[in-house]
């Protein structure tokens, strides 16, 4: 069994965050850990609140996971501040996980910012060139490159720009695109596509993060790159397929559909 860590906010209605990541890591037969980086009081219908968590208390944390458990594989989600940032950093040097998987958190579904404006600059520049797949969605491509993008070529050359900044791939989700919800994935020499249907759906909460945590989990498992992100866009489609109606605004997929149908409780 391979050891997954998440290093993300939390969220007590189970859907998004941490508890996104861990059900993620779990659901494709890896062993999850977790290190919180902010307390986040959220639900289907949105955020109300959040309070970072200290540096110190963060770094004890990382040293916690790896001075005990080796660790195949890390995916980082909500990091608000500089200060979050440049520790996670600085404990990423020092451990040196074989995969590192950025999901570059900067809005909640609902509209709530959950990366403050002086952390934009930090994320570019001390986080992101230590990711080995960057997952931003439309908007947060556009904020990383100062870019407008709406078109495939634009996706390109968003993932180029991204790319040259230091990442070693990035995936640009097309899940705000009006036409479908087909991603880009740039590896650092050729593009694919990964087609997506669109759903009729309300169960987005979490999408973002149940993504990168799958691809984290597939490159854990061994998986090539590509394929990697390939099985995680197509899991957390059958995950919003299936979902079952939780809470009263955007509930969350269902992390655990195929070992459910495996199990013949569909």
């Amino acid at each position: 069994m391979k050891h997954v860590l998440s290093i993300a906010g939390t969220d007590p209605s189970g859907g998004a965050g941490a508890a996104a990541d861990c059900k993620t890591f779990c659901a494709h037969g890896c062993f999850a850990m977790n290190v919180i980086t902010a307390v986040v009081s959220q639900n289907t219908q949105g955020v109300r609140s959040y309070m970072d968590v200290t540096p110190e208390l963060i770094a004890d944390q990382i040293d916690a996971v790896f001075e005990d458990i080796s660790v195949d594989a890390v995916k980082i989600g909500m990091v608000s501040v500089p200060a979050t940032i440049h520790v996670i950093a600085d404990k990423l040097k020092q451990y040196r996980p074989p995969f590192t998987v950025i999901d570059p958190v900067m809005v909640a579904t609902s509209g709530q910012r959950l990366l403050v404006p002086e952390a934009e600059e930090s994320l570019k520049t001390v986080l992101l060139p230590m990711a080995d797949v960057l997952t931003p969605n439309l908007p947060e491509a556009e904020v990383l490159t100062g870019m407008h993008i709406e078109t495939f070529a634009q996706m390109e050359e968003a993932a180029k720009a991204i790319v040259a900044m230091g990442a070693k791939s990035v995936l640009i989700k097309g899940g705000h695109r009006m036409e479908d919800a087909t991603d880009v994935f740039y590896d650092g020499t050729e593009f694919h596509y990964f087609k997506g249907q669109r759903l009729e759906s309300t169960s987005t909460h979490g999408t973002g993060c149940s993504l990168s945590s799958a691809i984290a989990a597939n490159l854990a498992n061994g998986m090539v790159l590509a394929d990697a992100v390939g099985a995680a866009k197509k899991y957390v489609f059958e995950g919003i397929a299936h979902a079952e109606p939780i809470g009263k605004g955007h509930g969350p997929i269902h992390h655990f559909y195929s070992l459910y149908k495996a199990a013949g409780m569909e």
